[in-house]
């Protein structure tokens, strides 16, 4: 009896332990940010912590994270669903654009198992630009519940200003705190304004992640087992040329 007890006793505190550092992790998108037309293009999802390149290999992923629906739409609206494969660090899926502009690259996942009294719910986009056109660069594009979006990254160069906005259910998220993280790993909060924007000029180039995280008081039943918070998370990549 007292085996048991203490089994369950050290469960718990290893749940409140490891419950805040799963869902402080990330779901993000790598791409290159230009495609060609009748080439094969590679996506990459990882999950992880960005800042610190700190990388959850692919047999790691808890619970049913593998599990992530990942579609690409075109700049004429059609919608491709992705099939992914686990390689040692990501998973991997590639598409083949067939017509000129911005496909926009997206992932979403709620996660099967409530981990305290929390439900995470996983989100991130990428473009890809195929030529000079920049037909479907549009926040439209991307129908999860949360998400970010910039007209201007698709000409994103260093030392010239980049707008990011924040959105929530369709709409503008204003005062949302926002995070941007350089290609170095350098990391800088942001609260997007009345427009739900925020702006940042990239000293370095590469790649730059922002992260928009939102938690929402709800309560509930997620597959048998209560929750009373909802925390919602969407990546961004940026290549800063």
């Amino acid at each position: 009896m007292k085996s048991n007890s203490l089994k369950k006793l050290t469960f718990l505190l290893l749940m409140l332990v490891s419950a805040p550092s799963l869902f402080a992790h990330a779901l993000w998108i790598e791409t290159k940010a230009a495609g060609t037309k009748g080439k094969a293009q590679e996506i990459s999802v990882y999950f992880g912590e960005y800042s610190d390149n700190d990388i959850t290999k692919a047999d790691k992923w808890f619970s049913d994270l593998k599990d992530f629906t990942l579609v690409v739409i075109s700049p004429s609206k059609k919608e491709t669903k992705l099939t992914s494969k686990a390689l040692e660090n990501k998973y991997q899926a590639f598409f083949t654009p067939d017509e000129d502009g911005v496909y926009t690259i997206v992932m979403h996942h709620t996660v099967k198992d409530v981990y305290g009294t929390m439900k995470l719910d996983y989100n991130s986009s990428a473009t890809v630009t195929v030529g000079t056109a920049v037909k479907g660069n549009e926040a439209t594009a991307n129908s999860n519940i949360i998400s970010l979006f910039s007209k201007d990254l698709t000409s994103a160069k260093q030392k010239n200003k980049v707008t990011v906005i924040a959105l929530y259910e369709g709409k503008i998220a204003k005062k949302q705190k926002i995070k941007v993280i350089a290609p170095n790993g350098w990391e800088k909060e942001l609260w997007s304004n009345e427009n739900g924007e925020i702006s940042f000029t990239p000293i370095w180039s590469g790649n730059y992640m922002v992260e928009f995280a939102y938690t929402e008081k709800a309560s509930g039943d997620h597959n048998g087992k209560t929750y009373d918070e909802i925390w919602k998370m969407a990546t961004y990549l940026i290549t800063v040329k």
